[in-house]
């Protein structure tokens, strides 16, 4: 077995844990609820594989429903539900069309009735009702994408740019109750965060948008200024939530995946927040501290990297990190450093991460490719396709965070 393998073996098994099935049967197995229906409303990058567990549960208990999710991540027909896909991470028309179905599900139920809210990552594209045009809520979500701004400060402003989220879809709810199964994509489960917190209530201000505005420069009409001065609701009595999932959940199963190739394993950390060519360098230096301890060592991390789009190129956090490794762990023969987001898209590829060993860097050198300019580039993609570094999974069904890996064996 080489590095490669053991690599690959602990990210299936990492993906195989994180999977939603276990979390939702768990929330939905002692659910009562009532007489009245029940209405199912999937969204995000795991909506599907979470709806498929509801409705094998709960069978002819669910009226009916919709799943929204990010383009080629349903597979395929579910009834009783309308399978609708969209824009991710920038929303598009079917975002605001799907969402427009939703709300139309939702309205006339009465106290008697449920929605059930199956909540996953990615639903701050695909979920959405704009109060500004929707170009101009596109441009603005491409400046925060591109800004290096944290999840929690683009959701921050965007909840204020919508009519559903920030609490605001449950209030549309109403008169009906809503019951909440999240699976949480970041660090430290913010519920108000995940998917921009449709049914819950926003623990951020007017103030708090406007700052996150100002510090990355984004540009905005008065229209969505004005918007800015809105606030969102800090109640709702009519909600109930249960988070199932996390990145903490990922790392461990990594962890143990690692430790059953033999190798003696550590999480650093479950909330990695940091440049992603930052974490890929920080790995690769621990890499050259241990890597001559004669021991077989695994380094797990867990988290949401962020880049700095300076370049026009093709590339994701995760590859960034993989890529800025390569650059550390030159020459290392027992080294290899690889990232990769849950969902199995990282940024806008088809990719869900990268993998580097110790002979990537010299690989993509004899075809005269420089580490740093690339990633100046932001062009990850490319130099990892030229060295056989590409991960590819395809769509997973969940979406919990991304897991950063560090492996050295024996020398």
């Amino acid at each position: 077995m080489t590095i490669r393998d053991d690599a690959k073996f602990i990210m299936d098994a990492a993906l195989k844990a994180a999977l939603p099935d276990s979390a939702v049967a768990k929330a939905l197995a002692h659910k009562d609820f009532g007489r009245g229906r029940v209405v199912v409303v999937a969204v995000g990058k795991a909506s599907w594989q979470m709806a498929k567990t509801a409705v094998e549960l709960l069978k002819d208990r669910v009226s009916g429903g919709i799943v929204i999710t990010k383009y080629h991540h349903a597979k395929g027909p579910l009834p009783p539900f309308e399978i609708r896909e969209a824009g991710h991470p920038v929303l598009d028309a079917n975002s605001v069309s799907a969402t427009a179905r939703a709300i139309e599900m939702v309205s006339g139920l009465t106290a008697d009735d449920t929605v059930l809210l199956l909540l996953s990552g990615g639903g701050s594209a695909l979920f959405e009702k704009p109060l500004v045009p929707l170009a101009e809520l596109q441009q603005i979500t491409s400046q925060l994408l591109a800004s290096g701004a944290d999840i929690v400060s683009m959701n921050t402003v965007r909840k204020r740019l919508s009519a559903v989220k920030g609490g605001k879809f449950a209030l549309l709810c109403r008169p009906a109750r809503v019951y909440a199964i999240v699976l949480s994509d970041i660090i430290g489960d913010p519920l108000d965060m995940i998917a921009s917190g449709p049914a819950y209530p926003d623990s951020t201000t007017c103030s708090d948008a406007r700052k996150v505005c100002e510090r990355f420069h984004i540009q905005l009409s008065p229209e969505a200024q004005a918007c800015l001065d809105r606030e969102t609701p800090k109640t709702l009595d009519n909600v109930d939530t249960v988070i199932t999932g996390s990145v903490t959940e990922l790392a461990a199963a990594g962890k143990r995946a690692a430790e059953a190739r033999g190798y003696k394993a550590l999480v650093l950390t479950s909330s990695l927040d940091c440049q992603a060519r930052e974490a890929g360098s920080f790995l690769a230096a621990i890499a050259r501290e241990y890597r001559d301890k004669g021991e077989k060592l695994a380094f797990l991390a867990g988290g949401e990297t962020v880049v700095h789009l300076l370049g026009k190129g093709k590339g994701g956090r995760n590859q960034e990190i993989a890529l800025s490794a390569a650059e550390g762990i030159r020459g290392i023969p027992n080294a290899a450093v690889f990232s990769f987001g849950s969902d199995g898209t990282d940024g806008p590829t088809d990719a869900a991460g990268g993998y580097a060993d110790g002979m990537t860097a010299e690989k993509l050198a004899a075809q005269g490719i420089s580490i740093p300019e690339v990633l100046d580039a932001n062009d990850a993609y490319h130099a990892l396709q030229k060295a056989d570094g590409l991960i590819i999974t395809g769509p997973t069904g969940t979406n919990v965070n991304d897991l950063s890996v560090l492996l050295i064996d024996r020398p």
